[in-house]
């Protein structure tokens, strides 16, 4: 008796958030005080599949994948740093606040988040927002959040869902990525694309101007729009925050491997049955699927797609 089909071909939410960077061994040593320090694997050598993606015939890069020593239901994601190195690394693109369309940040779940956010300050870590509470829409959602910069600019959000993790008593300090944030045109759009790919939940659904962001808009010479951000959510993995501005933002996806958070990637339990549920729904491949092998019967498996508003998007299956 044959086995039925998975709904969803194996995907498994959200697995990573890619990352550019200029200085690996500084970045993982950054990340690593963010609780980042099982290694999962550190491979330098040829990326496959990518000219389309990067519009470079071939890509070298040095890549290191993290995940977090404490991963709970809440944040239980992880980080993939690259590091190019047969041409210069792409910046991270001009003018970027938040929400415009490109990926926004990394946002890590901490238990306790003040006390975590606190004590990178008094270690010299970049503020970029102090800790505030907020109640989410529609559901009266409580959480609390704050955010500091990696080495290389990118936004790194800490946020506590204080409504969620009464039932998870978990020990203070962060635990793994909860969710990435990109900007969108279209939320619904967005919304109906990422359901069929297993995000059928959703936390929260609101509109308005985020005021704490102010600054970050202002500091770009930009009026704060408002944004529609919504959470949507998978049973297996991470979760995605998509955001539509009004007036909508300027194009800040940048090149394939640019400074800063530059991807996200879904899991998959098995590639080929992911890739063959894309084709069921429509969904063409960016390049051929990529099989690395990382030796000692380890390997790294993906492959690349576009989402409706043109952001490349990976397909991950990782055996390490």
């Amino acid at each position: 008796m044959s086995r039925p089909h998975h709904q969803f071909g194996t995907l498994l939410g959200l697995d990573h958030i890619g990352v550019g960077v200029s200085d690996m061994d500084g970045s993982v040593r950054f990340y690593a005080g963010l609780g980042f320090i099982d290694v999962v694997f550190d491979h330098t050598g040829d990326l496959g599949g990518l000219a389309e993606v990067t519009g470079h015939a071939s890509t070298r890069a040095r890549v290191v994948y993290l995940r977090s020593a404490t991963p709970t239901v809440l944040g239980r994601s992880g980080i993939k740093l690259v590091q190019i190195l047969d041409r210069p690394q792409p910046p991270l693109p001009d003018g970027f606040a938040y929400g415009e369309p490109g990926v926004c940040e990394v946002c890590i779940h901490v238990k306790d988040y003040e006390d975590f956010h606190e004590g990178l300050v008094r270690s010299g870590h970049t503020v970029l927002m102090d800790p505030n509470d907020q109640i989410l829409e529609p559901y009266d959602t409580h959480c609390g959040l704050s955010y500091v910069e990696d080495p290389d600019g990118a936004k790194i959000e800490f946020i506590e869902w204080r409504s969620l993790e009464s039932g998870w008593p978990h020990p203070s300090g962060p635990q793994g990525v909860n969710h990435v944030a990109f900007g969108v045109g279209s939320s619904a759009r967005t919304e109906e694309f990422y359901r069929s790919l297993g995000f059928t939940s959703k936390l929260f659904d609101m509109e308005g101007v985020n005021e704490p962001m102010n600054p970050w808009f202002e500091a770009v010479g930009r009026t704060p729009p408002s944004q529609r951000m919504m959470l949507l959510m998978s049973p297996h993995g991470g979760s995605l925050e998509p955001v539509q501005q009004d007036p909508a933002g300027p194009d800040m996806r940048g090149e394939w491997g640019h400074l800063g958070t530059f991807e996200f990637s879904l899991g998959a339990r098995n590639l080929d049955l992911a890739v063959a549920h894309l084709g069921e729904l429509g969904v063409e491949l960016v390049g051929e699927p990529v099989d690395i092998d990382l030796g000692g019967g380890r390997s790294w498996r993906y492959a690349y797609f576009r989402d409706p508003d043109e952001l490349y998007v990976s397909v991950t299956e990782v055996r390490a």
